[in-house]
């Protein structure tokens, strides 16, 4: 219901008509009117209602995209309404590929330092930049709390890429205590660190012995 309601009140809107003489040139404009509005319709609807429905409302773009082309060659001069196709034809490409990245699906390695360090902290560019002395006390303390609660659900993947990112952290930090971090930030970092270190041990030779076991049987 929800795919028939987007899609409809995407074409209710999509509407141009405009009077030509000639009943074809007449109707290859509306074709091209409606593909016009289709497009400038779909980019204000909101990316979570299109979410679910978005290869529907792609495939019916697609369609009147091929019909516009077509009813180019029904109009004498159709320089200006090949101008009008060329400019949708840019925005909704521009469009696709800002909701392609929105409905990607995240990874798990993402979900995971997300988990750690924040939503859309720490991205594929391992970039630690945003990290300074006034909040690494606190970088720190997510990441070893999120490891914490959750350490019984990790997979010695997990670990791994757990211990990958702690020591980018570790480098981040060297650099952040030459750029002024307090004394007892530093000291309450020192103790973070050492509960992290044999959590980190433990769990990852559990998770490995785990795997080893479900391997063999």
């Amino acid at each position: 219901m929800k795919k028939i309601q987007i899609l409809s009140g995407i074409a209710l809107i999509a509407l141009g008509f405009t009077s030509c003489k000639d009943e074809k040139q007449e109707q290859a404009q509306k074709t091209i009117d409606s593909y016009v509005a289709y497009v400038d319709s779909v980019k204000n609807v909101k990316a979570d209602d299109l979410k679910a429905d978005w290869k529907d409302v792609d495939a019916e773009y697609e369609r009147r995209a091929e019909n516009a082309q077509m009813a180019l060659a029904d109009l004498k001069d159709n320089t200006a309404e090949t101008e009008k196709i060329n400019t949708s034809k840019m925005k909704y490409e521009e469009f696709k590929n800002e909701m392609n990245a929105v409905f990607a699906p995240v990874s798990s390695k993402q979900q995971l330092r997300n988990a750690l360090f924040g939503e859309g902290k720490i991205g594929d560019d391992m970039s630690f930049a945003w990290v300074n002395a006034k909040n690494i006390l606190s970088v720190y303390q997510q990441f070893v709390d999120t490891a914490q609660n959750n350490k019984d659900s990790y997979s010695r993947e997990d670990w791994d890429e757990i211990k990958l990112m702690y020591e980018a952290l570790d480098s981040r930090k060297n650099t952040v205590e030459k750029e002024g971090l307090s004394s007892e930030d530093n000291r309450k970092i020192a103790g973070l660190k050492l509960k992290f270190a044999p959590m980190y041990t433990v769990n990852r030779m559990g998770a490995k012995s785990e795997e080893t076991a479900a391997a063999k049987k």
